[in-house]
């Protein structure tokens, strides 16, 4: 069974996501930490792209300061070895799919396992085409997670049956962002998911509120936060991490 089932197994999961090396690594170590120590449930790691389509102007700034810092996959990869002596909750990366190209897919995906990268979620990647990655994916033991719009209508049963690790609810159209109101029927695309897979899902993009997660978590299994992390970080840079595990407590907590 996957790694990621842990994070679904004690209740409602909270799962945040930080982009690697904004402002530099060293402060998103001490990010990851606080929210691990705070009620993380499993963690998605951003390697940055010069070109983040699926994001808003939030997350495309952390890509960008990232990028402005220097910060390189094969430095991510030394960063996460290191994390993974203390930090043991389950760790996602979220990238794009020329990033796992460039880089070659069998050395990126077999790089990891041995790191302990439990999933790997590529928002640029149509359903359709997954087969360009998932045979690597499962050659290494790697969860290629599948995202579900609202827009993917009569594939979500096809998408569900296929999925593994969990499955990455899209709240609404359009880009990452907090949103004030998540108007999507998110009940009746989960309800066509719990009919044709056990793989748990969770709702993200929009999500910024502890009253928003409490809503998000009733209807699935778990809630994913980005912008609103990232939000702190480009507020108060190095100082974010007690910022965040405070935030993430009280995202957490709301489940």
């Amino acid at each position: 069974m996957s790694n990621i089932y842990k994070a679904f197994s004690d209740g409602k999961a909270f799962i945040p996501f930080i982009t690697c090396g904004d402002p530099d690594l060293e402060t998103t170590g001490v990010a990851i930490r606080a929210m691990a120590a705070n009620g993380a449930d499993l963690i998605e790691l951003g390697i940055p792209f010069s070109d983040p389509t699926a994001e808003g102007v939030v997350i495309q700034g952390a890509n960008l300061r990232a990028l402005r810092g220097g910060v390189t996959t094969d430095q991510i990869f030394d960063f996460v070895r290191a994390l993974r002596k203390d930090v043991k909750i389950p760790f996602v990366f979220m990238t794009y799919a020329n990033v796992v190209f460039s880089y070659g897919a069998d050395a990126f995906i077999s790089a990891c396992a041995e790191l302990g990268i439990d999933g790997l979620i590529l928002p640029d990647l149509p359903y359709e085409e997954k087969d360009e990655f998932l045979p690597t994916c499962r050659k290494y033991d790697v969860d290629l997670i599948s995202m579900i719009a609202p827009t993917s209508a009569d594939r979500i049963a096809m998408i569900a049956k296929e999925a593994e690790g969990f499955l990455y609810i899209v709240s609404s159209l359009g880009v990452t962002g907090t949103r004030s109101e998540i108007k999507t029927d998110l009940a009746s695309i989960v309800e066509v998911v719990r009919r044709n897979t056990k793989t748990p899902c969770a709702i993200g993009f929009g999500i910024s509120t502890p009253e928003q997660a409490h809503k998000m978590a009733a209807i699935a299994d778990g809630a994913i936060v980005g912008s609103a992390i990232i939000k702190l970080l480009e507020r108060y840079g190095k100082d974010a991490p007690d910022k965040i595990g405070a935030y993430v407590k009280s995202m957490k907590d709301a489940l």
